[in-house]
């Protein structure tokens, strides 16, 4: 491994995965690296997202893959400094003058508030694929609020890079 970082991932990149670009039938190395890199403590994701992708994707072979493979690393984010972290970014959002209400609502609802917390507790780095995007009104992306909490954030295939993964 050429990386000492932590990564913990998004919905967005499990789901992109399975759908395009790394679909189980094509690309397996992809979901036994993670599976790989999350057995040597590189690479987890946390509960929310896993109830996202529970959600949207019941019973498909993604919700399969995630609960009989990856179960295991989906960390929990009910602990007391996730959620004061949590508060923290929340509170930030809302104070935000550029998001629309339903933006605030929606950030506050979904996985992507709790992953940064994670992340910024934990000294994780974040993998998205949302891009940073200062002028967006419609959403509260996640690049943005890294940005402006210092937590660093990634794509997958630089995280793949970073860990040295060969497809």
């Amino acid at each position: 491994m050429s990386s000492n970082r932590k990564f913990v991932i998004d919905t967005n990149v499990f789901i992109e995965a399975y759908k395009r670009y790394y679909s189980f039938d094509i690309a397996p190395s992809f979901w036994n690296a993670l599976v790989q890199h999350a057995e040597s403590g590189h690479i987890i994701s946390i509960d929310r997202v896993k109830q996202e992708m529970n959600s949207f994707h019941k019973e498909d072979e993604l919700s399969k893959w995630a609960n009989e493979h990856f179960a295991g690393w989906f960390e929990p984010t009910d602990k007391p400094e996730v959620i004061s972290t949590y508060g923290h970014i929340i509170t930030w959002a809302i104070q935000q003058n550029q998001y629309h209400d339903a933006a605030k609502r929606e950030f506050a609802s979904a996985a992507d508030s709790w992953l940064i917390a994670f992340a910024k507790t934990y000294d994780f780095t974040v993998v998205t694929h949302e891009q940073f995007e200062p002028n967006s009104k419609r959403r509260i992306l996640i690049p943005n609020v890294c940005h402006a909490f210092n937590v660093p954030y990634t794509d997958t295939f630089n995280m793949l890079r970073c860990l040295g993964v060969k497809l």
